[in-house]
């Protein structure tokens, strides 16, 4: 896997805290009950304040930093065979996942019905050679590994956040509530979020506006102020990935301050056996979670992520701790 270069920050790179929003932190109610096991059980968690980015980081926030840095992603870097033992000469290749709609109803359990690896496909050429974000400078950077997002942090002096810094910040105040907004998947008919409507993954009947990615405030903020916490694109957390969350303290004075999720090695990808790519949480869903097939526009949502692997609906941004 590639490793993360050391990135100097320009000297010429704005306040640091400009377009972030300060949480002074709290005890929270991490996770849910109600819906799949990995989200289980509820239970409480500490965090102390810190800044976190008001929108996921736009195409041109990451133009900035490749203009700055030189910086190549991933999806952009050939694999080493080292790296991947096995793996069949022609599989590797710079590239990354795109989510390509198949013709009808498929098989829901069968995700390769529609996503396609291609070659040639990065953040800058979004849907493939030829494709461009002319016009997308607002939307969030896709096609970003792990590693790139870790990249763009380090040069911003920012972190990525952990899970639990994550889901405090998408749940906007509201301790327990089913969405970001409230517990009403669409109060009054509006749309909140940049989510799938038609039966999933064929029919995309774009009522909210956007067929993919969208503005990063193109949908109303939570009551944090911070937009697309739910949909648009899933987000990079720093935590590794453990199956289910940690039972709940028995007393107030024994919840976990500023928890990290599991173990150093994390879990790991089992569609690569013979290496052992560990996966980190991912939250927030994106605009391919449909009520059909994943309900995991919610705070409470997560979801294990290959690091080394990048898509078409997965972006991220970054925090910064109070010293």
């Amino acid at each position: 896997m590639t490793a993360v270069p050391v990135l100097d920050r320009p000297t010429s790179s704005p306040d640091l805290r400009a377009g972030m929003v300060f949480l002074p932190g709290g005890t929270f109610r991490m996770g849910s009950d109600r819906h799949y096991p990995e989200e289980a059980p509820v239970h409480r968690a500490r965090v102390d304040g810190f800044w976190i980015d008001r929108t996921p980081v736009t195409n041109a926030q990451f133009r900035a930093f490749v203009r700055a840095t030189g910086y190549v992603t991933v999806a952009e870097t050939k694999p080493r065979a080292e790296d991947y033992p096995g793996a069949l000469p022609h599989m590797l290749q710079a590239g990354s996942l795109m989510f390509k709609p198949p013709k009808g109803p498929v098989d829901l359990r069968d995700w390769s019905a529609w996503w396609r690896f291609r070659p040639g496909v990065h953040w800058r050429r979004p849907t493939g050679p030829g494709s461009s974000i002319a016009g997308l400078d607002e939307h969030p950077v896709v096609h970003v590994a792990y590693a790139d997002a870790e990249a763009y942090a380090a040069w911003a002096g920012k972190d990525l956040p952990t899970e639990a810094e994550w889901e405090f910040a998408a749940r906007g105040g509201l301790d327990g509530a089913e969405y970001a907004w409230g517990d009403t998947f669409m109060p009054d008919g509006h749309h909140m979020a940049n989510t799938w409507q038609g039966a999933f993954p064929h029919e995309n009947r774009a009522e909210d506006g956007y067929e993919r990615t969208s503005p990063v405030t193109a949908f109303p903020p939570n009551g944090f102020g911070l937009h697309d916490m739910i949909g648009n694109v899933w987000e990079w957390t720093s935590d590794f990935y453990a199956a289910r969350h940690p039972a709940d303290a028995p007393k107030a004075c024994c919840v976990p301050s500023n928890p990290r999720g599991g173990p150093e090695t994390g879990s790991y990808d089992p569609g690569q056996p013979a290496v052992r790519i560990p996966r980190r949480v991912i939250k927030g869903g994106s605009h391919l979670c449909a009520p059909s097939y994943c309900r995991r526009y919610r705070p409470a949502a997560r979801h294990p992520h290959p690091v080394d692997t990048s898509t078409s609906h997965i972006g991220f941004r970054c925090v910064v701790r109070s010293r």
